[in-house]
Formats: structure tokens, C-alpha cells, sequence
């Protein structure tokens, strides 16, 4: 991402943190209407699963800048996601609800450039999630397959 880009993040997500509850339940309601079949996936109470996306995009967007730390916590969040059964269809009806999201809490502060950059980053958040859950099942199928009689493969 360009330093353009990367600050227009910040400066759009600083205008969104203060009503981070609401833009997480703008989100919420959004993605349900786009994919109601999503909605068993949260188990946990709204308020709480919208903290959770809130910080998340937060700490994402202070990580721009460092993107090797980036990638891998979004590596990580992608193999965690997959025991909650996200799947990799699932990043695509994400990005369009957060981007519907952040033009209905930012009105005429979701500028093109905005969203835009915004665009770019999600491409990134959801192509490293897919990379973690990808890994995530390897090393999954790996444990689960009987002993190869090769030091680290298999449970042998």
C-alpha cells in the first residue's frame, strides 16, 4: 500500500472510532442481509463478536506500516477463523459488507480515493486470511496422516 492510502485508512478509521459500536452493528446487519446463512458462525453475543471485528480493523490499520507484522497476524486470524467455519467464499460477502459499512458511517468522508484504499487493504486482509487457513489445513491434514517415517511428518 502507498502512503497515500495508508493514511487515508487511518484518517477514515479514526473517524469511525468513536462510533465503532455502531459501525460494527452496521456491518453485522449488513453481512446478514447479504449472507443470512453466515449468521450460525457467531455463537458469541453481537455487542461482543463487534468489539472483537472493531479492534481488529484497528489493529490492522496501526500495522500498515509494518506489513511483515501484518501478514502474520493476519495469518493467524485466518487459522483461527477456520475453526469457527469461516470459509474462503465466506472473505468476498466480508468485503463487500465492510465496504457498505464504512460508506454508510463515513457518508461523503468515503471519498473514491477512500474506498479505494480501503478496497486494497481488505484484498490484502482476505488473501492473508486465506494463506493462514490454507496453512492451517496442511498442517492439520499433516498431524492427522499416520507416520511417513520422516522427521516431522505425521505423528511419528
Amino acid at each position: 500500500m502507498t502512503p497515500d492510502q495508508i493514511h487515508l485508512l487511518r484518517r477514515s478509521f479514526a473517524k469511525i472510532e468513536p462510533k465503532a459500536s455502531l459501525a460494527a452493528l452496521v456491518f453485522y446487519r449488513r453481512l446478514f442481509e447479504l449472507a443470512p446463512q453466515v449468521r450460525h458462525l457467531f455463537k458469541s453475543d453481537i455487542e461482543s463478536q463487534s468489539a472483537k471485528l472493531m479492534d481488529m480493523i484497528g489493529l490492522a490499520v496501526s500495522l500498515t506500516d509494518r506489513p511483515g507484522s501484518l501478514e502474520s497476524e493476519l495469518r493467524e486470524l485466518g487459522a483461527r477463523h477456520l475453526d469457527y467455519g469461516t470459509l474462503d467464499a465466506h472473505y468476498a460477502v466480508v468485503g463487500t459488507a465492510l465496504l457498505d459499512m464504512l460508506s454508510e458511517v463515513l457518508g461523503d468522508g468515503f471519498t473514491p480515493a477512500t474506498k479505494a484504499a480501503w478496497t486494497e487493504f481488505y484484498a490484502l486482509i482476505s488473501r492473508k486470511m486465506i494463506e493462514g487457513a490454507a496453512a492451517a489445513r496442511i498442517d492439520s491434514a499433516a498431524s492427522e496422516s499416520p507416520a511417513t517415517g520422516v522427521p516431522g511428518k505425521g505423528k511419528g
